[in-house]
């Protein structure tokens, strides 16, 4: 039943860019300037996703076999098929009004209704699906049936669904979102590389943590949490707001004392280490709420990460973050503080990489970014994760992590209830219902 996480991880996808175009549209009934160039491109690529990714897997497999083995949802089947093939004419009329927008043919506040009735009909495409035709799917399908998607699903040389086609799609969001207006994205000129993912080998454990235990005052906030990380995994933690995670990962750091346990970091028992010769060894971390040096530029934030390295290699990993983040380059000597949620995020991420982590630990990267942003900061993730970094994940955007994470744990109150792939705790009905709302 993999294949309906894939199908929802698309309807994430496709549910990030409607809500893009509905900022557009605001902005455009507020009387500000038409993004012509983005929306655009968002267009082009929501029709292109949908066409040559996202419909060819309902209609030829899911929608397939629900109707063999469940005909009374034909009628609903049938409606959203002609959703379907109607997406390209509605494509076409919106990328019609927008060119009259720029000859001037025709009002913004004209588009942007057009706009708003487009996203409406879309979501509602969207939700029908999740509320309605994945549940039933979950129920009614056969193991056969599963056998014959899932493989699909999962060629990687599939020419729909395989590594290629996904690369391919990867890098065109990280580019809309690389020129996104500030408002939405990392406003920037130019866009980074993002390279396909690969999925690490198995290898030894590089952090072992046993019985870790953390107090603030007499209230304990870990208790008793053991752990590893293989080098070369990503490694999720989740659960609800105050389960302990981000102490956890202050714990690991050496920020926050713990009372009791140990941490093995490559055969080593760090327990004692300041955090300084924590960093020394390999454990950077990109803390919750960025916490970047606001009056500082963006260069000496960068110069602050990599305090602990040589100073030749500086400028080398200084211009590999600007590959990958272009805007922060546009941008190297202003303050850190008159940067977006999401590009301060980006220089978070990157002053930690300046610090050439062996361990790179991500405290909530997607909090409080606007939705567009979420998919290109978990890109990112898999950017690194592909050149074979080691990453402990906390998030409390649990499908997310969980679908990008080899291994995952569920924190509740100090304590880790669950553990397994990051597949077999998506599909696990306690974590569905805690924490992603399924």
């Amino acid at each position: 039943m993999d294949a309906l996480r894939i199908i929802s991880e698309d309807h994430n996808n496709l549910w990030r860019m409607a809500t893009a175009v509905d900022q557009l549209a605001i902005e455009l009934e507020d009387g500000g300037a038409l993004e012509a160039e983005f929306l655009g491109s968002v267009l082009d690529y929501i029709v292109q996703f949908e066409e040559r990714l996202h419909y060819p897997k309902e209609d030829d497999f899911l929608f397939r076999f629900l109707r063999l083995r469940s005909p009374e949802v034909a009628n609903t089947l049938d409606r959203l098929e002609r959703d379907h093939w109607q997406a390209t004419t509605h494509h076409a009329a919106l990328q019609s009004s927008l060119k009259n927008v720029m000859a001037g043919q025709l009002s913004g506040a004209a588009l942007a209704k057009q706009l708003r009735q487009y996203t409406t009909d879309l979501k509602t495409h969207i939700l029908t699906e999740e509320e309605q035709l994945l549940p039933l799917a979950h129920k009614m399908l056969l193991a056969e049936d599963w056998r014959e998607i899932d493989r699909a699903f999962h060629d990687p040389v599939h020419p729909l669904f395989g590594d290629a086609a996904q690369a391919e799609f990867r890098e065109w969001y990280h580019r809309i979102v690389s020129v996104a207006p500030e408002t939405l994205g990392l406003g920037g000129k130019s866009a980074g590389h993002l390279p396909g993912g690969a999925s690490p080998a198995q290898a030894e454990v590089l952090l072992r943590v046993q019985g870790l235990e953390s107090c603030y005052g007499r209230i304990k906030a870990l208790k008793g949490i053991s752990m590893e990380v293989r080098r070369g995994e990503t490694v999720a933690l989740v659960g609800a707001n105050g389960a302990g995670k981000t102490t956890f990962l202050r714990t690991l750091s050496g920020v926050q004392p713990m009372s009791a346990g140990s941490i093995v970091f490559d055969g080593e028992d760090i327990s004692k280490l300041r955090s300084d010769k924590r960093m020394r060894r390999g454990i950077c971390q990109s803390p919750e709420g960025r916490q970047v040096f606001g009056p500082l530029s963006i260069e000496d934030n960068l110069r602050l990460g990599a305090y602990t390295q040589p100073r030749h290699q500086v400028a080398g990993d200084m211009e590999k973050i600007f590959t990958m983040f272009p805007i922060l380059k546009e941008k190297r000597l202003q303050p850190a503080g008159t940067l977006s949620g999401g590009q301060q995020q980006m220089l978070a991420i990157g002053r930690a990489l300046m610090g050439r982590p062996r361990l790179l630990l991500l405290d909530e990267p997607s909090m409080g970014l606007a939705p567009l942003l979420v998919q290109e900061v978990f890109d990112v993730i898999k950017t690194l994760k592909s050149q074979g970094m080691t990453i402990l994940l906390v998030e409390q955007n649990a499908l997310a992590a969980l679908d990008i994470a080899d291994r995952a744990y569920v924190l509740e109150t100090g304590c880790v209830t669950l553990t397994g792939t990051g597949n077999e705790l998506v599909r696990n009905d306690q974590v569905r219902a805690a924490y992603l709302g399924m």
